[in-house]
């Protein structure tokens, strides 16, 4: 009697799609996971270098992701996981999680063991970070006629990096719009402000400052 051939083993076609389909839909799933996160890490506002640290071409070469900086931290603002290529595994910030907290002795930059970090910062309103932009401003409660200015209180500088400015609510023709103004040459990029926006998408946020070529820090 003729035996029927037995289905038990894995034939070549399964093989093939599960060999080599399989693995790659597990690649291609993986990368789009590290696309999706790249793409939070590298949004304009998303994630922000310590306190102290060179232009960003300058600091990439002379940080050696050692640690010391995201150590010293005492509130864990500092994080060591996330950019890609030449960033992989250097110190950032993702403010919207965890502002930096301007410690008045700023312990990242001096634990810098190569001057990555600018050692030479003795006064935290010396640090430049980065800007507070409000890019929503249709979203923004205070813009829209309503008592927010939850920013504005928050903020470690305030009445230096934010004000408040009450102008006329054309909308309403009866009420006033206590509009919150960054001052950029006083605003340090702590990330304060959009940390403690109330809104699910902050209407303020915190933009890294381009100056290619060129370090914020000019003692």
């Amino acid at each position: 009697m003729t035996r029927k051939p037995s289905n038990s083993g894995i034939s070549r076609r399964r093989f093939l799609k599960d060999g080599v389909l399989l693995p790659l839909a597990v690649t291609v799933a993986g990368s789009g996971l590290a696309a999706l996160f790249l793409r939070r890490a590298e949004g304009s506002s998303l994630y922000l270098r310590p306190p102290g640290a060179l232009e960003e071409g300058r600091f990439l070469g002379a940080c050696v992701r050692c640690g010391r900086c995201a150590q010293a931290c005492p509130y864990k603002a500092i994080r060591m996981t996330g950019a890609a290529g030449a960033a992989t595994g250097a110190p950032h910030l993702l403010v919207r999680d965890t502002p930096c907290s301007l410690c008045p002795d700023i312990p990242c930059a001096k634990a810098c063991p190569t001057g990555a970090l600018n050692r030479q910062i003795t006064d935290v309103e010396q640090i430049r970070m980065g800007t507070a932009v409000i890019v929503a401003r249709e979203s923004c409660l205070s813009l829209r006629g309503l008592r927010c200015e939850v920013c504005y209180r928050q903020c470690p500088l305030i009445d230096k990096a934010i004000t408040i400015e009450p102008r006329h609510n054309e909308r309403t023709g009866t009420h006033s719009i206590m509009e919150p103004v960054v001052h950029q040459d006083k605003c340090v990029g702590c990330g304060v402000c959009e940390h403690a926006c109330v809104l699910d998408k902050p209407a303020i946020v915190v933009l890294k400052q381009a100056r290619p070529g060129k370090d914020a820090y000019d003692f």
